[in-house]
């Protein structure tokens, strides 16, 4: 299944391809139900004939009668339960990875509003609730009614004790409806706050732990804990009451009947065996509800967590279709009027730039702090959404093209240098599965590090990243120089890519520019230094999000470099 096949059907639900699954499991429940009547016309017949009558051998076969029909009954049981287990791992296989790419992508194409989504865990509650005991209530709750009819045709009075019972129950269900919702959901936005703030934690370890920032950290985590333990202990509490009362309530309408019974039973209207079989029915009938109950926050969360799904797919699949199978661009880069912001603001931060760039060219992009730099640098390569104009290749918007096969022409070296948890050669090559040693070690020698990797203990299968070997500032945005220029793409958008290196680092950046141009390679590099714009040809100038100017590099920077500042990222 293909990523695009993926979004389509997830837009229109988890589960439209288990039809038939649940129609299984439909008629199993209907067997397993049926099958509930074994204990209650067991214990009629002992009652009202094997007592009456004094038969062993009746005692006997009804036993052994009952006994196979148990067993059949705990095989369809436990076939059920099995079937919905891997129905959750079902959704969970078919859906995990576009959970992983909608979690990753969304913060680029919904903006903030990403920070509160976590699909992959949305996903784990849906498939712990469909793998545990809520379906196997909800599918055994709808046939309350068939135990009541049975009820009623054993008397009129005790099938209208258990109806009076039931709707009890329904109006408590009711209520936990009503009253668990809002805190549900208030806990389950507590939780993500607290991984949030536990994540953004790990993540500035160095500069909490050398500024001293620790304690008051700790103090907000705190606070932020407190109000987490109090959603929690609020729907806890509510969902606790109405499990209690459920259950409570289920014991006094099952010694109801029993009371109701003896006193039909004295008057001779029924018979003892009948009292003990209503009872029974009637315990059996509500027992689903006390568990669908006693599961009420997992279905909650399980059903808040389905709608997230629901609707994050939805807005990916309309933000992020796939592309066309067009060739992959080798001539020019235009860029016509585009206007451009992170997603959310209603005003641009880049507005009306063109240029164009031909194959083998350079451009730098140059200007204050704040000027969108970095906003035109992730408009160029698709990070950010063209609010008007465009970014063409060989006269195509980049948009035609699918995800994946923008990444055999496009090189990106964010300001923010990313480096994975993998092996050193996994990061070059981007982790591509069918990923050629040559293709990884010309990458390598380019941006001139063949040699630091091979003096590693372990060279290319080094394991760099958060749980591996600690690589210095410049010789991670080395490795991600690399990563970037590998496999010879056309367009390279550099942002900010000796923020970081040494003289021999600069050395090797402009040696692996100039390299790449003589290939064709299209390269925009965004500067705050001279140094980093000695191998490109044009200049354009950004301020407050416009063009100031825009040329060769000789004509443009005598005007522009010297009230340039010490600039940063947009």
């Amino acid at each position: 299944m293909n990523n695009n096949m993926n979004r389509r059907s997830a837009t229109v639900g988890l589960f439209s391809g288990l039809g038939k699954v649940w129609l299984g499991i439909g008629l199993i429940s209907m067997l397993i139900n049926i099958l509930m009547l074994t204990g209650p016309v067991f214990m009629l017949q002992v009652y009202d004939r094997v007592l009456a009558s004094g038969s062993v051998p009746t005692l006997v076969v009804l036993g052994g009668l009952a006994l196979g029909l148990y067993a059949f009954y705990g095989l369809l049981d436990g076939l059920r339960s099995r079937i919905l287990v891997r129905v959750g791992q079902y959704v969970d296989a078919h859906y995990s990875g576009l959970a992983y790419q909608v979690s990753t992508m969304a913060p680029v194409l919904i903006g903030n509003k990403a920070q509160q989504l976590r699909p992959v865990q949305d996903l784990d509650a849906v498939r712990q609730f469909l793998s545990g005991q809520g379906p196997a209530a909800i599918f055994d709750s709808p046939w309350m009614p068939f135990y009541l009819i049975i009820v009623y045709v054993f008397h009129p009075i005790l099938g209208l004790v258990g109806l009076v019972g039931a709707i009890i129950i329904c109006l408590l269900i009711g209520l936990n409806e009503w009253l668990t919702r809002k805190p549900t959901q208030e806990a389950n936005r507590e939780t993500g706050l607290r991984g949030q703030l536990v994540e953004t934690g790990r993540q500035n370890a160095e500069a909490i732990h050398a500024m001293g920032m620790i304690g008051a950290l700790r103090g907000r985590w705190e606070g932020l804990n407190q109000t987490y333990l109090q959603s929690q202990r609020v729907s806890s509490d509510r969902g606790l009451l109405f499990s209690t009362l459920t259950k409570t309530f289920r014991f006094i309408l099952q010694s109801s009947i029993l009371g109701f019974g003896a006193w039909l039973a004295i008057q001779q209207e029924i018979t003892p065996g009948i009292m003990i079989a209503a009872s029974i029915m009637i315990s059996r009938a509500l027992s689903p509800i006390e568990v669908a109950v006693g599961q009420w926050r997992a279905f909650v969360g399980a059903r808040q967590a389905y709608a997230r799904l629901k609707s994050i797919f939805g807005q990916m699949s309309e933000e992020q279709e796939d592309g066309m199978e067009l060739p992959l661009p080798q001539k020019a880069l235009t860029v016509d009027a585009l206007s451009s912001g992170p997603v959310g603001l209603k005003k641009p931060v880049l507005q009306g730039v063109s240029f164009s760039l031909n194959a083998g060219q350079g451009l730098g992009i140059i200007g204050p702090s704040g000027s969108g730099k970095s906003t035109l640098a992730r408009s160029l390569v698709g990070l950010l959404p063209a609010l008007s104009g465009s970014v063409r290749l060989d006269g195509a918007e980049l948009t035609q093209w699918a995800q994946d096969r923008r990444g055999e022409f496009i090189g990106y070296l964010p300001q923010d240098v990313q480096i994975f948890d993998g092996t050193i050669s996994e990061n070059i090559s981007r982790f591509a599965p069918d990923a050629s040693s040559d293709s990884i070690l010309e990458a390598a020698r380019l941006a001139d590090l063949h040699e630091m990797i091979t003096a590693l203990p372990d060279g290319y299968e080094t394991r760099i990243g958060s749980s591996g070997f600690a690589l210095s500032g410049g010789q991670r945005q080395r490795v991600a120089l690399a990563r970037a220029i590998y496999g010879n793409p056309f367009l390279i958008v550099l942002d900010e890519p000796n923020s970081n290196l040494d003289s021999q680092g600069e050395a090797a950046l402009a040696g692996a520019i100039s390299a790449m141009k003589e290939r064709g390679s299209v390269i925009v590099i965004i500067a705050h230094r001279p140094s980093a714009l000695a191998s490109v040809d044009h200049v354009l100038c950004l301020k407050e999000g416009k063009m100031q100017a825009c040329g060769p590099k000789d004509e443009v920077l005598p005007k522009v470099l010297s009230p340039v500042p010490n600039q940063g990222a947009a």
